[in-house]
């Protein structure tokens, strides 16, 4: 079983700034960390990969900077067998397609895969779009909002969160499955595992190593984007009604009703 798990380098979330000139996370002001979600994904991969014995692979690929190396060797230290990063200048500004269109033709080169896990979304962009579109260019299934993952004889069984409940799915074949928090519990790594992390080699493709023309790629080639950002502007104002006996409450009541329909909430 070959299993591959898509990993983001975010920043973490009390730090972020952004350029207001392009719309764009300045990633180079904050600490980066792997995404949350994509964590979750990996200790599905982990549990699936030691279940299914000792021919199985399970590899990480991460698109960013070199600086995204770190969340590699993070991935390694807990127990991916090898991390592949695709890191070139003119993916920088990539939307969710451009991302999921670099990120499909890295996977080209790297083979085929039983599986590729994601999280649901990131949290620097929390849209929720580039595993389904990496699924339909690959031309995979696709499940969403998994909580739980089984491997079943040619395909998978997946517990999906529903807004009213649960639902289970059953895939023939390789697919790809966007997970949420509640499909595993992240391990730690150890100190064999760490140790291991620094032994391995991060692979880095850059554009000239892809199927892709670079007019393809980056901010310039992304149909979306973010057109306006600002401030939201912090306004406070406290008016304190107090009220020491029944026609004060009622007088109170009558101005905590008349300031609310002046605001428009009534």
């Amino acid at each position: 079983m070959n299993i591959l798990v898509l990993i983001k380098q975010v920043p973490e979330s009390q730090a972020i700034r952004m350029d207001e000139t392009t719309g764009t996370l300045i990633r180079e002001a904050a600490s980066s960390v792997i995404n949350p979600l994509d964590l979750h994904a990996l200790e599905c991969a982990l549990q699936l990969r030691d279940q299914s014995g000792e021919n199985s692979r399970l590899d990480c690929l991460c698109m960013g900077p070199t600086a995204a190396t770190a969340v590699l060797k993070e991935a390694l230290a807990l127990g991916a067998d090898q991390g592949i990063l695709l890191s070139d200048r003119a993916f920088a500004g990539s939307d969710t397609w451009c991302t999921a269109r670099t990120l499909a033709a890295g996977i080209e080169q790297l083979g085929e895969y039983d599986l590729i896990l994601c999280g649901e979304r990131a949290t620097d962009g929390e849209t929720g779009q580039t595993g389904p579109a990496l699924a339909a260019l690959l031309d995979l299934p696709v499940v969403s909002f998994a909580s739980a993952i089984q491997a079943k004889p040619g395909g998978w069984e997946v517990r999906r969160l529903l807004e009213d409940g649960y639902e289970t799915v059953e895939i023939d074949g390789p697919a790809l499955i966007c997970v949420l928090k509640e499909a595993s519990v992240p391990r730690l790594p150890t100190l064999q595992g760490k140790r291991k992390a620094r032994q391995v080699e991060v692979r880095i493709i850059n554009a000239s190593g892809l199927n892709l023309p670079l007019e393809d790629t980056g901010l310039k080639a992304s149909p979306t984007r973010v057109t306006t950002i600002f401030k939201p502007s912090h306004f406070k104002q406290c008016e304190r009604i107090s009220a020491h006996d029944p026609a004060g409450a009622e007088q109170a009541v009558d101005r905590i009703i008349h300031l609310l329909c002046e605001k428009g909430v009534l």
